[in-house]
């Protein structure tokens, strides 16, 4: 007969508990696997408007570039208006029920981080990175047409009281936005790269950070 190790026991344990408590009942079938992002998920770069003469122009249409990333499912999941995040492409209720809380992250003995860590955990499928918390509700995204959440951006008010450059900052170097593009077992990650985001999001501020005009609803 074999003989289990301690740590071997604790190991198994942990991942029990984390595939209870944070992704169902054992057994539950693995969410479909998603198709590795084609061309048309590519962010064009800065240098892709430089036809557009009009520095006003120009500033809207990298917006609605740039917008691409915002109003997909791995970065407006996380903006919801409700109480509860959201999940998946379609924009699902979380699943276990939890909420937001009065900070933004969770509840007492259930906050984000109880389940969330600073990394994704492949084997259980939960996604992680640092500082895991939902965007506090006057940042909510989801339902924002392209011009309704660029004027949202560019409120302090409304955008966490940062300035547009601490926006580009923010766009370009935040590992908790750097998720979007890394967000593990089966999610589609979000279009282009950080990198790429962030340039789009620069060059908007320095033509002006015009918004784009109105449109419908993604």
């Amino acid at each position: 007969m074999t003989t289990i190790g301690t740590r071997t026991l604790r190991w198994l344990g942990t991942a029990l508990v984390v595939g209870l408590g944070c992704r169902g009942p054992i057994g539950a079938p693995p969410p479909a696997q998603v198709s590795p992002p084609s061309a048309g998920s590519e962010l064009r770069a800065p240098s892709d408007f430089a036809s557009i003469t009009d520095a006003k122009e120009r500033s809207a249409a990298l917006f609605a570039e740039a917008s691409r990333v915002m109003l997909h499912p791995r970065c407006k999941n996380c903006h919801p208006a409700g109480d509860s995040p959201l999940q998946g492409d379609r924009g699902l209720v979380h699943d276990p029920p939890v909420v937001r809380g009065a900070d933004d992250k969770g509840v007492p003995g259930l906050e984000c981080t109880s389940c969330h860590q600073d990394q994704n955990v492949e084997l259980a499928r939960v996604p992680g990175a640092p500082g895991w918390h939902l965007a506090p509700r006057a940042m909510a995204w989801d339902g924002r047409t392209q011009r309704a959440l660029c004027e949202q951006l560019k409120d302090p008010s409304r955008n966490g009281g940062k300035s547009l450059a601490e926006i580009v900052e923010h766009s370009t170097h935040d590992r908790l936005v750097g998720w979007g593009w890394t967000p593990g077992h089966g999610r589609e990650p979000a279009p282009g790269s950080q990198a790429a985001f962030g340039a789009l999001m620069d060059a908007w501020v320095k033509d002006g950070a015009v918004c784009p005009p109105e449109e419908v609803r993604r």
